[in-house]
């Protein structure tokens, strides 16, 4: 076999079936306690350890991993075997070799490594450069060996595992990895991370297929298959559970899984998205070989994550109605909004006053921005729920992804329709190093564009991240960001066409301050994608106050460029530039007028000033 069969198995052939434990058979069959140095036996015992994989490959199995888990110069030096590490990892793989040449069956043959159960610093003593030179050493014997691929397995730590990665692919940029994580207690990795950003950093470092075994059982392993697929829909993934949660009788260590529960298990696996399968600690002979008879039975459909067919099954009830917005949407009325930060106090006198003053002008919505530019702010879903309900206007919910984890999304989410707020614009967010508190958590497991799938193909239809019922289907309508004056307008097209998919409602455009822009925009779509651009765009429209917020805005704030003359209007101004800025804003808002569905007024605090603007839109009959 070779690293290109692997991978053209990998992406076109049926799923991959890995073999079970070796650690458990060495075991069994040594009798030595369960932290002895099995990779030992390939010197010792190389007819066990041949037999071993003899018996996974006649059970079924397609890839078998090298009895070199733990043969690195850490573990060996504390069995006092360090002196044999290129033995042991080249014997690893030959016995594997001659075990697929007796059975008759061209596997592909994973050099096997695990953690070097040390602790690395930070954390540990041992430096981050002595440990990849650790993995360096391992990895070059079993590359030397010629394995078909690297399998990294157990690893609890997965910024070890990057490093592992790293160092392979310092050695052999084009060998294929198979790189697993494992999980503990609520699908945590031991340094508390969840799989999203496992799979997220796994999917960044090029690995070939990303995995998780080792940990629990079946029942684990699938909930966070569930959560890597979700984060990297299109990326390859591998699941090897344990035969269940162990238990020691009579001094030995059992695992209560049978090879039916594994058979059910591989079938599963496969509908929601493992490419490759097998079995960890506890797993033997006969669970490969009924995980091989039920993946060679007649495949069953496979599992969609978004909709299953639980979602299908519920209760019908009457849908919520549009939100106003939805309906403006839809009979393509012009639309203006005006954004509101919530204050740094529990005090929201000045900011009611604004939005009533705001409302007397005709403004048809309030975007309620989420702690704009990493500042300390009060909670946009407590400013959005009262000015719906003390003013009466419909809001639109600023909702960043950056800071939330996949649990908190969904909660936030389901509290934000309880409270009415069903208007909302996703987005990424400002980053934390910005604002007041830099030390905050800046994580985040889901994209914004993979967000508005969530709500629109998921929650919209009733069901969670996971599949599971929701019960009533939500009604949200989501927007995005776009910048259609973006220097890269290719890319930002490429960025779109992910959230159209989605199912995204309107967009939210980034300031614009040169009507070509909008057009260079709209003609490049139609080269691009061979179709109209129709997604409905409230356009940023930023009523300028001086040439010095200019300056600002064109020399510091990514995505904003202002002409020379527009600076030459406000230099001319003087005192008057608020009043210039106000006219400028009309112009643009006149030229734009048929080219976007409303305007989307960031005031940075002029609420009076946005006022104005608002008021000449209507003046316009809303600019039809």
């Amino acid at each position: 076999m070779s690293q290109l069969t692997f991978r053209k198995r990998l992406w076109t052939g049926a799923p991959v079936l890995a073999d079970g434990a070796m650690g458990t058979l060495l075991h069994e069959h040594s009798h030595a306690r369960a932290d002895a140095c099995f990779d030992a036996m390939n010197l010792d015992a190389p007819g066990v350890v041949r037999g071993i994989h003899l018996a996974y490959l006649e059970a079924g199995a397609e890839l078998i991993a090298t009895n070199t888990f733990g043969a690195n110069s850490f573990k060996l030096a504390s069995a006092g075997k360090a002196d044999k590490l290129a033995q042991i990892n080249q014997l690893g793989v030959q016995l594997a070799r001659e075990a697929s040449a007796q059975s008759g069956c061209a596997a592909f043959i994973a050099g096997s490594v695990g953690p070097l159960g040390v602790g690395i610093a930070p954390f540990g003593a041992v430096s981050q450069a002595d440990a990849r030179e650790a993995f360096a050493l391992q990895l070059r014997a079993l590359l030397g060996a010629g394995v078909d691929l690297i399998q990294f397995e157990t690893f609890r730590e997965h910024k070890e595992l990057l490093l592992a990665v790293t160092a392979l692919r310092d050695l052999s940029p084009d060998m294929p990895i198979l790189a697993q994580a494992t999980f503990y207690h609520e699908n945590l990795s031991y340094a508390g991370y969840p799989p999203a950003r496992v799979a997220n950093d796994l999917g960044r470092a090029g690995v070939d297929v990303i995995g998780v075994n080792c940990g629990s059982g079946p029942a684990g392993i699938t909930a966070v298959l569930r959560q890597m697929r979700f984060a990297l829909p299109d990326a390859k993934f591998s699941v090897m559970p344990n035969a269940g949660f162990p238990e020691v009788v009579g001094g030995r260590i059992l695992y209560p899984a049978s090879a039916d529960y594994f058979a059910d298990f591989a079938t599963s696996a496969v509908e929601m998205g493992a490419a490759i399968v097998g079995g960890c600690c506890g797993t033997k002979p006969e669970h490969i070989a009924a995980m091989r008879a039920a993946l060679d039975a007649p495949p069953r459909k496979r599992i969609d994550l978004h909709i299953t067919e639980s979602a299908l099954e519920q209760e019908t009830q009457a849908p919520d109605a549009p939100t106003e917005l939805a309906e403006r949407l839809a009979a393509g009325i012009f639309t203006a909004t005006v954004e509101m930060a919530p204050p740094r106090s529990y005090r929201t006198e000045a900011l009611l006053n604004a939005a009533r003053r705001l409302r007397a002008a005709g403004a048809d919505l309030i975007n309620v921005a989420d702690t704009p530019a990493a500042r300390m702010k009060m909670s946009a879903w407590a400013v959005a729920h009262l000015l719906q309900t003390q003013i009466g206007m419909e809001t639109v919910l600023h909702f960043p992804t950056r800071g939330r984890n996949m649990l908190r999304v969904q909660g936030d989410l389901l509290a934000s329709h309880a409270l009415g707020l069903r208007n909302l614009f996703v987005v990424l967010g400002d980053p934390t190093r910005i604002g007041d508190f830099p030390d905050a958590s800046d994580l985040n497991d889901v994209a914004p564009s993979r967000l508005i799938q969530v709500i629109k193909q998921g929650m919209n239809r009733g069901v969670d991240m996971a599949g599971n019922s929701i019960g009533k289907p939500s009604s949200f309508t989501v927007g995005c960001a776009l910048n259609m004056g973006a220097e890269d307008t290719d890319r930002e097209i490429r960025i779109l066409r992910k959230k159209l998919a989605a199912g995204v409602d309107f967009a939210l455009g980034q300031a614009v301050f040169e009507l070509e822009r909008i057009v260079h925009f709209r003609h490049r779509y139609q080269e691009l994608c061979g179709e109209d651009f129709a997604l409905p765009v409230l356009m940023a429209v930023m009523p300028l106050r001086s040439l010095r917020q200019a300056r600002y805005l064109h020399n510091e704030v990514p995505g904003i460029q202002i002409p020379a003359d527009i600076m030459a209007r406000l230099a001319a101004a003087g005192d008057e530039a608020p009043r210039a800025g106000l006219q400028i804003a009309r112009e643009l808002l006149d030229a734009m007028a048929s080219l976007v569905q409303g305007a989307y007024i960031i005031p940075a605090g002029d609420y009076e000033l946005a006022a104005e603007l608002v008021a000449s839109i209507k003046e316009r009959g809303g600019l039809q």
